[in-house]
């Protein structure tokens, strides 16, 4: 065995380490999209039939798929919130996956025989 094998090796598990001590520091996780909007009442008297800037809201409504189908649910702001962290989390827990897939791979190869 190259003395490079186990230098490549040391490095493929510290990364695998890294990405464990990441994901396992997240609290919130969830998949979907998260949509700030604001609206428009219906009322013709109402400011915000003849003003954009005068929309009632803003109104948080996270989207997400559920056995292949599509729900909303309305959010307060306090949930909104703690959703964006969830959504990040989620995606960059993916992106950690990716990374684990591919640090995992090159073990697989360092340890094939020569």
């Amino acid at each position: 065995m190259t003395q490079s094998k186990p230098i490549a090796r040391s490095r493929a598990e510290g990364k695998i380490a890294e990405i464990q001590r990441t994901i396992t520091a997240m609290q919130y996780l969830s998949s979907g999209t998260l949509l700030k909007r604001t609206k428009v009442c219906g009322n013709p008297g109402c400011r915000c039939a003849h003003d954009p800037a005068a929309r009632h809201g803003p109104y948080y409504e996270w989207s997400y798929l559920k056995g292949g189908r599509l729900h909303h649910r309305s959010l307060t702001p306090g949930q909104a919130e703690l959703m964006r962290h969830a959504i990040a989390n989620y995606r960059k827990t993916k992106r950690l996956l990716r990374a684990w897939e591919v640090q995992t791979q090159k073990l697989i190869e360092l340890n094939a025989p020569e």
